[in-house]
Parts: C-alpha cells; structure tokens; sequence
C-alpha cells in the first residue's frame, strides 16, 4: 500500500480564504494528498493569499523563499499560490520565482486537481481567469461535512461597491449569489455530519440575491437556515451598513437561533472621509443602523474595522472616528493604517499625513479600544452565558468556546461536550477572553 502523499497549506486573510482553504483540502484529499503541518514532509505546498494590505505581494514572494530551500533538498515539491495575490500577479509569480509550479485565483478552485495532476507530470501552469457565469458556483466543491462544531457556508462570492481603497471587487469580481436550495443542501448535509453553528459568508451577505429575481433576500434565508434542524446557532459576516436593511434588523429580534452578534465596518467616523472612500453612509446614519440594532437585540455585541490615516483624514476627522468609537462601544475593532492598493480610486489620492502622524493616531485608536474591550469582557463577570463548545482551548488544558456575542470562553469540562450549548457562569473577564465554569443542573 503506498504511503499518502503530503500537503502543507497556509491561508492568509480573510475568512472567505479560510473557506477556500476548507475546499482546497477536499480537493487534495480527493488526489490521495493527507494535510500536514510541516512543510519539510510535504509533496505540495499551497499559499492561499490576501492581498488587502499593502506589499502584500512582497511578503508573499519573501514568504515563498523558505520553501524554495525545501525544494532544493526534495525537488519533486510541487508549489502553488492561490488567493487574492495569485490572482493579481498570474504568470509574473511563474516568471519571478522559478520554482513555483502553479498559480491559481479565486475563481479557479475547481481547476486546481488537474493543475496539481500537470504540476505531478512536470507541467507549470497558471489560471487567473475571471467566470463571470452565473452558475459558476457549482464548479465550487463543497468543503468536507465531517468533523467540526462551527462551519463556514458561501452564500456569494464578490463585490459591486467599489469602495475608494479597497482591492477586493478587482481580486474577488462581481458579486454572484448561490442559490438558496445550495446554500440550504449544503446546511443540511452539515447538520447531519454533527455541525451544529454555521457562517454565512460573502464580502457583502447585505445584498445577497439582489440581482437574482425569484431567489429569497438574505432576511429571507436567514429564516429557512433557522428552519434546519440540528443547527443551533448561525452567524453572518460581513454586512456593509448601506445595504443593513430593517427586515435585517428584525431578524435580530425575531430569531433565536441567530447569534447576537454583527461585524459591522464602519471604517471613519467622518462624513467626508466616508464619502472619500466611497462608502455610501454618514456616520449619523451608520449609527442609526446601530441603535436600531441595539433597540432589536440589547444583548448584541459589535465588532469592527477601522482605517486609520485615509488620503484627507486631518485630526479632526480622526476625532470623530474616536467619537463614534466612544458611542457604538464595539466589544473588538480591527484597525489598520490606510496602505494604497494599486487599481484602486484611493491609490490616486494625494496622501498629506505623515507615517508617524497616521501611527500615533492608530496606538490612540488602539489604546481607547484595548480599555473598552476590557471593560466590556469585565461586564460579564458573573452573568450566565450561552457558550458553544468548539473543543480543547490551545493550551489543550481547558474547553473553549463562545458565547453568542462572540466572547471567546475558557472553562474546565469533558472534551465530549464538543457542539453542546451549554450554560456558563462568567467568573473573570481578561482582555483577550472570558474565564468561566460550566453551571450545572
């Protein structure tokens, strides 16, 4: 019997390349390759990559150079790079880096066995095609059903609003919705493989189905998602704040299952840096959104993105940015330095902020968020949570699990509790998680 060949894979970015990555491993156990978690034992080698932040190109072909040492002592590895960077560069990664054998973008997943099968017989190749067919989703295998408490499910693939720095409708396309009977095919299937949470995915879930008469808006597939027996809790990401409708909202109110939690990017507290990037929202107008939010579900909890430092961003803008900040209150906030991405309407914009003024603002922002964050994990000391259990926390010592607005949780208890909602008392909350112990009947 032949020894299983190897596959080492890496996914940077966002959670859309986690579920990419979910495929691709499908894909390679259908060729009889076997993950593994050390490059040196791999027969292949895949980077899926993200190319939202600046140099990102760079970093990846600095990254690829340790497995160019690799291929020098095994050199039958074969190395593909997939994702966002693999999609703006093409042919030039087989041109620059030599010892790479494959290049596939985002909409060439279902090509990558026969790239990997001509990569085997000693064939380089690159696919970087666009598909802008409609049923371009049933080229997309399913990730694998078995194993796993919390699942991701694409519901659509791309972006149509084009904001001013933002590289992803040019790496990702047009937006394209799956059809609800998929999306609910493939719910099914998990729930019955012993899934019991799942994520609706898509760079936009907002305006899901909006240019596919007949289909039900995502309000609507929120509710048959609801319908599926053996799922417990779903969750969403990511919503624009334009596209937040109050059928949306409700849902908040009207569904037990879904989890009080919404990450919401707001990005600039200013309206005319909002309008700058293109967003198609006032901060008053955003925060609306959020109060009405608030109004449906009291207990929900708001993560977020913020950029920092955006071509006409002065120390005014900034401040409304910490203002708004101040009265959401997000329980997390993911915050970055603008970098210009080639393409894009921003990377045409005169940039007068010095790197050290945009770096002070971003450890303010940073430093305001660390002490909310704190003080919110604080506020659940002694309150009961809903906690599912996802497994072993890292250190292998203790569960871990999450509440419904998304708190990481730390608890002793058996491993078999693995999918159970459980009841927790909160008795510490840290920066980074909740401490808690299971409440027992």
């Amino acid at each position: 019997m032949s020894q299983a060949k190897k596959l080492y894979l890496e996914t940077f970015g966002c959670q859309m390349n986690v579920s990419d990555s979910e495929k691709i491993v499908t894909l390679m156990k259908g060729m009889g390759y076997q993950q593994t978690q050390d490059p040196v034992e791999a027969d292949l080698v895949l980077l899926n990559t993200c190319s939202i932040r600046a140099t990102a190109e760079q970093r990846v072909y600095g990254h690829l150079g340790k497995f160019k040492s690799i291929k020098k002592a095994k050199p039958g590895l074969i190395i593909g790079v997939g994702g966002c960077v693999a999609q703006q560069e093409g042919e030039k990664l087989l041109k620059k880096a030599p010892f790479v054998n494959l290049v596939f973008g985002t909409h060439n997943l279902h090509l990558l066995q026969g790239m990997v099968a001509a990569a085997e017989a000693g064939k380089r190749s690159s696919q970087t095609d666009f598909l802008d067919d409609e049923k371009r989703f049933d080229l997309f295998p399913h990730s694998e059903a078995e194993g796993g408490v919390t699942r991701f499910v694409t519901v659509m693939q791309g972006c149509d609003n084009f904001c001013a720095y933002c590289i992803v409708p040019h790496v990702r396309g047009r937006e394209i919705s799956r059809s609800a009977a998929k999306v609910l095919e493939e719910v099914r299937v998990l729930a019955e493989a012993g899934v019991t949470e799942v994520n609706l995915l898509g760079q936009n879930v907002n305006s899901y189905a909006s240019k596919q008469p007949g289909e039900p808006d995502f309000p609507e597939l929120l509710r048959l998602v609801a319908q599926v027996d053996g799922i417990e809790r779903i969750r969403f990401t990511t919503s624009h704040p334009k596209d937040m409708s109050q059928r949306l909202i409700e849902c908040f109110a009207d569904l037990p299952k879904l989890a009080p939690h919404i990450h919401l990017p707001a990005q600039s507290g200013s309206d005319r840096v909002l309008e700058r990037m293109n967003r198609g929202y006032t901060a008053s107008q955003y925060l609306a959104k959020v109060a009405a939010l608030k109004e449906a579900c009291p207990t929900i909890q708001f993560t977020g993105d913020m950029i920092v430092g955006f071509p006409g961003e002065d120390e005014a803008a900034f401040l409304e940015t910490m203002a708004l900040m101040e009265e959401v209150q997000y329980a997390d906030l993911f915050s970055f330095i603008y970098s210009a991405r080639p393409g894009t309407k921003a990377a045409e914009y005169a940039d007068d902020a010095t790197r050290a003024e945009k770096q002070e603002r971003l450890e303010r922002l940073q430093a305001a968020q660390k002490k909310t964050t704190l003080a919110r994990n604080r506020s659940f000391e002694g309150t009961v949570q809903k906690v599912l259990v996802e497994g072993l926390s890292s250190s292998g010592e203790s569960l871990f699990g999450r509440t419904g607005g998304n708190r990481g949780t730390i608890f002793a208890g058996d491993p078999a509790l693995a999918g159970r909602v459980l009841d927790v008392k909160i008795v510490e909350g840290l920066q980074t998680l909740l401490k808690g112990e299971i409440v027992h009947d």
